[in-house]
Parts: structure tokens; sequence; C-alpha cells
């Protein structure tokens, strides 16, 4: 299994462009066959900071989702209005 840990930092005037992205984005994903796991968290100590825990079956999987619409939409939407950093892990 995968699991990607997605932390986001966005200033307050973009917050809620990129909640509502990052709630659009985990809707439709954790849907897709492989995906065991999806959902946004927020910091309880900061304000700006977020995270989207995913966890996918396989690489296969999560390279399909990579190629979907909607990752290739809403992804550089969110990067546009915060900024994002990856952690990956291999189970």
């Amino acid at each position: 299994m995968i699991r990607l840990n997605v932390f986001i930092q966005v200033s307050d005037e973009n917050r809620q462009a990129l909640l509502n992205a990052a709630k659009q984005l985990v809707e439709i994903s954790k849907g897709e066959n492989g995906c065991v796991a999806y959902d946004l968290f927020a910091s309880a100590t900061r304000d700006d900071v977020y995270m989207i825990c995913e966890t996918w079956a396989n690489p296969e999987v999560l390279a399909k989702h990579e190629q979907t619409e909607h990752f290739r939409t809403l992804v550089p939407e969110m990067e546009r209005l915060g900024s994002l950093k990856l952690e990956k892990f291999n189970f």
C-alpha cells in the first residue's frame, strides 16, 4: 500500500477557495477503485495548515488517480492557492 500525506499551507484570503477544491478532490477520489482512504484534516495548532491523507492499494491505482480529470484540474488549482508538500510512504 501507499500512503501520501499532502501538507498544505494557505493564506487567509485563499483559505475558502482552497478548502472548496480540496473537499471536492477528497469526495471524488475516495470513490475511486483502489482508494483505501482519503481525507482532509485541519491543524489543531495552526489556522493556515491542512493535510490530505490518502492511502492507495498499489502504485498502479495511484498512477490512474493521478491521470483523472479531477486530479489534473483540482491539484494545480490548489497549488495556485497555497503551498503543497508531499510525503510518500510504502508499506
